[in-house]
């Protein structure tokens, strides 16, 4: 006894030792998890439950705890079930709050925070408009004026009672001296007694005889405690406008894009990880004219407080968050008004994408103007004209929706032509001043795509060279061997998948599926956002799809996808929708040319018994080779990096946990070369 005693002590020595030698690996968060970056600036609504206050800002809700002067933030990731909130109102007989989403889905939350889902009104099917339009409280009941009638809602059961179906766009109700009112849209009103049969619509009638001040929306609580909750700081950015994103040196730089949201606010948004900072972007008083929409934004590769925003009106300069300088039609630039609009009107100089070259030089192109397009600044005053015919639609109008301005390996400069009336691809090359406009719309089975590639809207540039472009009939890439041959005679790839079902049959990958941005990760996968189906991930080979993130089963915040950045250190991808900014912790990061002891390690370390999630080792090359072994050498897992990661869940070939102890990680180049060893302490 004394000898395993002795034993037991000296392992729990060493193991303390191997876990105090290995605590030092930093901190990241869980691969798989998601986080929310919810705007809160917007005070729309005010519900007081006597302790707290219920704040409906930007369309999402926080706590204001009037005693102790504490924030609670809620989203879809902490206790919500939907995003975007349209009206939110509090029961004092059952002291619940009742919350209604934009699209008729229903929470009601309890005081301390918990959530029940009522969803009875969503998931119903019905021809009727199921529009909410406000909400009545009375005893413990909430009545809501709905576009096809009256819901009537048990706060205490959280349940439907009734449904009145008027045939009436109803805006508000009201009850009094045991009777019922219902205001239509139109301004007429219904009565009806309570002890009548509310569900016969032959029980109500049309009236004038009632006081109208039943109707009036009780803003008691918004008048008397807005000025307090205006000094209140919940955090997150000022909009949910995330309709371009760019990241660099670990920022997130963000502006509303081309798709109009937020009712048009023009924005720039930049997050540091910790704070976020908005840009001068109210600048009516300054230029003469709103901003409108902020298409795109690039920062200066030698000075990151340097940005250059493009915009309906015009191009923009910033410093520090500052406004320096308006790029107009009438200030010395060569920026034209749109050809379709003229008399120089300064609302549609179109300056639809930006992009800096490494030398410092910032290229954009004016679109729908009538003899300029591609242009280069060179010095902040220094314009240089690249006109050429290929970037024009008709003679006196360029090309009319120029997006997603890149540089590729190669130093070409990409472009696409979001519009039916000249769907392209188009490289540029400013060594030699030679421009391919990509528009034979055929794929390599000869199968036309003058439907699905109407509108290319997104371009990335994979690991082998290719050239991704996304349209509104799925993804297409130009390869490689196309692009470096400078060949006329192309098409476009359309990847197709096996079936594997027996058959020689396949699929065209995401055939029909309207993407709407991409990005391409580190280990060499394609993210597709999409207009209605939120992000899909397809693995390096593009056979297999890895992830299909939607509202459903993931914490995406909408299925429209308007944008997707990648901080490719930490693995950290940023997903724009049209309800805010999540993000996904990805498996995927840069890897190194060269691993080494100081660069290869894994995280969590040491694994605590409580720890179910993924164990990630960090700092490999591109597509390492990675082997888990026991203190004995026995293999445990293998695989291959993404990018510069590689996953473990913690379990043998039999998925069984393993059981205490050190587990050794040994890795290797894909060819073979240069491995190193790290090591995983795992607790039971």
């Amino acid at each position: 006894m004394k000898t395993k005693t002795g034993c037991r002590i000296g392992w729990v020595i060493g193991l303390s030792f191997i876990i105090f030698h290995f605590s030092f690996s930093p901190v990241r968060a869980q691969i798989g998890s998601w986080k929310t970056y919810m705007a809160y600036s917007e005070v729309q609504d005010i519900q007081s439950s006597g302790e707290e206050l219920y704040v409906q800002a930007s369309n999402g809700l926080y706590t204001y705890n009037l005693a102790d002067q504490s924030v609670t933030t809620y989203d879809k990731l902490n206790g919500l079930n939907e995003t975007n909130i349209k009206l939110i109102k509090w029961n004092a007989t059952t002291k619940k709050l009742l919350i209604v989403y934009q699209n008729q889905n229903m929470d009601v939350m309890e005081e301390g925070g918990e959530v029940t889902n009522l969803s009875d009104l969503y998931q119903k099917t019905m021809t009727a408009d199921k529009t909410v339009n406000s909400i009545f409280m009375h005893q413990e009941y909430a009545y809501l004026a709905c576009a096809f009638g009256i819901v009537k809602v048990n706060m205490q059961r959280v349940e439907i009672s009734d449904s009145y179906n008027l045939s009436a766009n109803i805006s508000r109700v009201a009850l009094t001296n045991g009777n019922i009112y219902a205001r239509q849209q139109n301004g007429q009103v219904l009565t009806a007694s309570l002890s009548a049969n509310l569900l016969d619509p032959a029980t109500w009638q049309k009236t004038t005889s009632y006081d109208a001040s039943i109707f009036n929306d009780d803003r008691t609580d918004y008048n008397q405690y807005l000025e307090t909750v205006q000094t209140l700081q919940p955090g997150g950015p000022r909009f949910n406008a995330f309709g371009f994103m760019r990241f660099h040196n670990g920022k997130i730089y963000s502006s509303n894009g081309s798709i109009a949201v937020t009712n048009n606010t023009s924005c720039i948004q930049v997050f540091d990880g910790d704070e976020w900072t908005n840009y001068d972007t109210d600048l009516e008083n300054q230029v003469g004219h709103k901003l409108f929409q902020l298409f795109s934004l690039d920062i200066d590769p030698a000075d990151e407080s340097h940005v250059y925003a493009g915009g309906q009106t015009g191009l923009y300069e910033f410093r520090d968050g500052k406004f320096v300088k308006e790029y107009n039609n009438d200030n010395g630039s060569p920026l034209e008004t749109a050809s379709t609009v003229g008399n120089n009107n300064k609302k549609y100089v179109m300056v639809t994408t930006v992009k800096y070259g490494s030398d410092g030089h910032l290229w954009c192109f004016n679109s729908i103007a009538p003899t300029k397009s591609l242009l280069e600044l060179i010095d902040d005053k220094t314009w240089k004209d690249h006109y050429k015919k290929e970037f024009f639609v008709y003679e006196d109008r360029s090309l009319e929706d120029i997006r997603a301005m890149m540089f590729d390996s190669r130093g070409l400069l990409w472009m696409v032509n979001n519009m039916h009336r000249m769907p392209c691809v188009i490289s540029y090359n400013p060594q030699t001043d030679e421009v391919r406009r990509y528009d034979n719309r055929v794929n390599q089975d000869g199968v036309s795509l003058e439907t699905y590639v109407s509108t290319p809207n997104s371009i990335a540039e994979d690991k082998e060279g290719n050239i991704w472009f996304g349209t509104n009939g799925g993804p297409y890439y130009l390869s490689k061997e196309t692009i470096d041959n400078n060949s006329t005679d192309y098409c476009y790839t359309q990847v197709k998948v096996p079936r594997n079902d027996g058959t020689n049959y396949a699929d065209y990958l995401l055939n029909g599926v309207k993407t709407t941005c991409m990005a391409i990760d580190a280990g060499n996968r394609k993210w597709f956002g999409t207009e209605t189906d939120g992000v899909y991930v397809i693995s390096a080979d593009n056979f297999t799809q890895v992830h299909h993130f939607t509202t459903q089963n993931s914490g995406l915040l909408a299925d429209h996808i308007m944008s997707l950045a990648f901080n490719n250190e930490t693995g950290e991808v940023f997903i724009g929708t049209e309800n805010g900014l999540c993000s996904y912790m990805s498996d995927s990061t840069t890897p190194n040319e060269d691993m080494s002891s100081d660069d290869v390690y894994a995280y969590p370390n040491p694994v605590t018994p409580d720890y179910n999630g993924l164990i990630t080792v960090t700092g490999l090359a591109y597509d390492a080779d990675v082997k888990i072994l026991s203190s004995n050498g026995k293999l445990i897992a293998e695989g291959r990096s993404t990018g510069g990661s590689f996953t473990w869940n913690g379990r043998d070939k039999d998925n069984k946990r393993v059981a205490s102890g050190v587990y050794m990680v040994a890795t290797a180049k894909a060819d073979g070369s240069k491995g190193t060893v790290c090591k995983i302490v795992m607790m039971k």
